[in-house]
């Protein structure tokens, strides 16, 4: 497998474990070179449509939602024929539920084949959503229904989004807002305002919760995009990109805070990614973005 190949199989492993894709389902399941048929799947999920958040989603999820599974398929091939594609969707039709929706990705790194482009368009089973992609002429083609369009609308494969909420700095954001308002519920006591103050600190302080959260996206989210080229760190409004051919070592590097930061080094400078505030696991991370650096330099 090629190493454009590797990376977008462990971006959309990221994607489905950070819950990016729940558009498509609630995925609780995910498998790595999963066996089907004569295939080897490098990334296959299974979730369903069900709610499972508060308990009155669940009871009306209960009743009005499908029960049928989702199936996600990611496979990868330097090139895949019109026979193997046929055969990749039927070892899908016997193996999961005659009603279960099937989501099929191919990603192959050479052009895709006239007969290929002509099967996934020609598609007819409106239970199967197949889209292929082409990493040399940067095409995709994806099958002629509900299923197969939203695969290729909205499914991002070689880039991965991270930006949790941060609770210590929305709750900053929350302490401004309510300052703000009980300065201004004194302003108009001393101007001799006649207020119901328990009544009014209540309302101030549903307010902030509200509004803060403006606030907060405005100073202190932190976000972070990641593809196949390099990142994106949005830190509030500041913003700051990087490329992986730039940098040639990586470390961790620990705050005065005690937070740690991968520290990215280039022949000039150094870049830190704050691991804490976008949600990334320090080890996998690390791991990741070495080999990442040690493919680029072999």
């Amino acid at each position: 497998m090629s190493q454009e190949l590797d990376f977008i199989v462990d971006m959309m492993e990221e994607q489905l474990i950070k819950g990016t894709l729940r558009w498509l389902a609630s995925f609780k399941e995910v498998y790595r070179d999963y066996a089907l048929g004569s295939f080897s799947i490098p990334i296959y999920a299974v979730g369903s449509l069900t709610e499972k958040g508060f308990f009155l989603s669940r009871i009306f999820s209960a009743f009005v939602t499908p029960k049928y599974k989702i199936h996600f398929l990611l496979y990868t091939s330097d090139v895949l024929s019109a026979k193997s594609m046929r055969e990749l969707i039927l070892s899908c039709k016997r193996k999961f539920g005659s009603e279960d929706w099937i989501f099929i990705t191919v990603v192959q790194t050479n052009r895709i084949e006239k007969a290929v482009r002509s099967a996934v368009k020609s598609l007819a089973d409106k239970q199967v959503g197949l889209a292929v992609y082409s990493l040399a002429a940067k095409d995709e083609v994806s099958s002629n229904n509900v299923l197969g369009r939203a695969l290729k609308q909205r499914l991002r494969l070689t880039e991965a989004r991270f930006e949790p909420l941060n609770v210590p700095d929305y709750l900053k954001s929350i302490t401004v807002m309510f300052t703000s308002g009980v300065l201004l519920l004194v302003l108009l006591i001393i101007m001799g305002t006649s207020l119901n103050v328990p009544l009014s600190l209540l309302v101030i302080l549903a307010f902030s919760i509200i509004a803060a959260y403006p606030l907060y996206r405005r100073w202190f989210h932190t976000a972070f995009l990641v593809n196949s080229k390099g990142f994106i760190l949005w830190k509030g409004q500041d913003v700051a990109e990087g490329k992986w051919a730039d940098f040639t070592d990586i470390s961790l590097h620990i705050t005065p805070q005690h937070d740690v930061h991968i520290r990215l080094h280039a022949q000039k400078a150094v870049f830190d990614i704050p691991l804490s505030r976008v949600g990334l696991s320090r080890r996998e991370t690390y791991a990741a973005i070495k080999q990442r650096l040690k493919k680029r330099t072999d």
